[in-house]
């Protein structure tokens, strides 16, 4: 079977808040390279990923291409927007990007929707959400909950728990077929002011596809290492992990 065409969007257009940072996180370093660097280089090394859209904010296009993009020469990445007040709309600029930046327009393959802040993206998380993909269509990289989960009432009391066995932590790379994606993201834009008014929150794209697509996604077992980064305390486990690496 020839192999369709896989464009990356990388996200990292958020800001340094949750870090008790100055920086904005994508650029603090993780041993002497921006975290953003790992994410690209594993985009760049794998042999499934043919081009990345690279989302930022829009004061960072400029330096992000100078001194990330071209510095550490990531030539996969095609091209560098601005993201979106929040995460769904950076990822319909990728998507609306992908029919217009694009030197081959990805119009009948797969999109691998992955956070620029997940440092331990590998060949083997991609080998298996491309094998997925193929398979069904629309899949997110996950992990088995390890700890058991309440369900809360509005005063704070435990209302119910959830039968572990059938929860899963939900990671990145989000892949799917991009007329898929494209289409549910469009609706889902579409339908946004009546989401908001029901007060339903979408916080990954599964949740727009699960919302807007005839489709199940399949969870694909990925790695507990590959952690997003969010607080100071990620950054130490991050730095456990790589310390680790090198001694093997």
């Amino acid at each position: 079977m020839e192999k369709k065409r896989c464009t990356a969007i990388v996200l990292a257009a958020g800001s340094g808040s949750r870090m008790k940072s100055t920086v904005a996180k994508q650029f603090m370093l993780l041993d002497g390279k921006p975290l953003i660097w790992y994410a690209l280089q594993a985009v760049e090394g794998s042999e499934i990923i043919d081009d990345c859209i690279l989302v930022t904010g829009e004061g960072d296009i400029s330096y992000m291409r100078c001194e990330i993009v071209e510095k550490y020469g990531f030539h996969k990445v095609e091209t560098v927007i601005a993201g979106g007040s929040e995460r769904c709309f950076s990822v319909a600029n990728a998507l609306r990007a992908m029919g217009e930046a694009l030197q081959i327009p990805n119009r009948d393959g797969y999109v691998f929707i992955h956070d620029g802040a997940r440092p331990f993206l590998t060949s083997a998380i991609l080998q298996s959400t491309y094998d997925a993909v193929r398979k069904y269509h629309a899949c997110v990289a996950a992990v088995p909950s390890k700890d058991t989960v309440k369900i809360a009432d509005r005063e704070g009391f435990a209302a119910g728990t959830p039968d572990r066995s059938l929860l899963w932590s939900i990671q990145t790379p989000q892949v799917f077929d991009t007329g898929l994606v494209r289409e549910a993201y469009a609706k889902f834009l579409e339908e946004w002011e009546e989401l908001q008014k029901q007060s339903i929150r979408v916080t990954d794209d599964a949740g727009v596809v699960e919302l807007f697509a005839d489709t199940k996604v399949r969870l694909v077992r990925a790695s507990y290492k590959n952690i997003k980064i969010t607080t100071p305390e990620d950054i130490l486990i991050a730095e456990s992990f790589l310390r680790a690496e090198k001694k093997h």
